[in-house]
């Protein structure tokens, strides 16, 4: 069997994994509080693939997420879809940065100054809009007497109070 035929092969059978492999959509999320600074930190993990999709999507254009300006358009997504209430009012979650790569796009956000309140709501519908099957799954890290706890949002439950 020629050399090249064995190569196409391959890359087929490695293509069709990969798109096999892609039938689960998940997100990942650790919000924990950090006594050193003083502020919550927010770390969420997404398959770039999904996000790249969903901004194309909704912009109708291709996105590189290494320009400040398309990170902008998935921080106005993230701002609508992953909120944090406390008594009612929306707490301010700001953006820290962003980390891009060919599998994973990670977003850095944090509550400045401050723990999460006891009765903190999340709302958290991220892709969920866009990918009726995701699966976001956020890690609560333990403080001020709360255990740690890990909660499954999906688009049936896009609401939980955190521990």
């Amino acid at each position: 069997m020629p050399r090249w035929l064995i190569t196409a092969a391959l890359a087929a059978a490695l293509a069709s994994g990969a798109a096999a492999a892609h039938n689960y959509h998940m997100g990942l999320a650790d919000i924990g509080y950090n006594a050193d600074t003083g502020n919550t930190e927010i770390v969420h993990t997404y398959t770039a693939h999904d996000v790249e999709t969903l901004l194309a999507n909704l912009y109708g254009r291709q996105f590189d997420l290494g320009l400040e300006e398309d990170q902008e358009a998935l921080r106005r997504y993230l701002d609508k879809r992953f909120v944090l209430t406390a008594n009612g009012s929306r707490l301010p979650v700001q953006w820290v940065g962003i980390k891009a790569s060919a599998d994973t796009i990670t977003v850095y956000q944090m509550v400045a100054g401050a723990a999460l309140p006891a009765g903190t709501v999340l709302k958290n519908g991220v892709l969920a809009d866009f990918l009726p099957g995701q699966i976001n799954t956020v890690n609560v890290g333990g403080s001020a007497g709360r255990a740690a706890a890990t909660l499954t949002f999906t688009a049936a439950q896009d609401e939980q109070r955190l521990p």
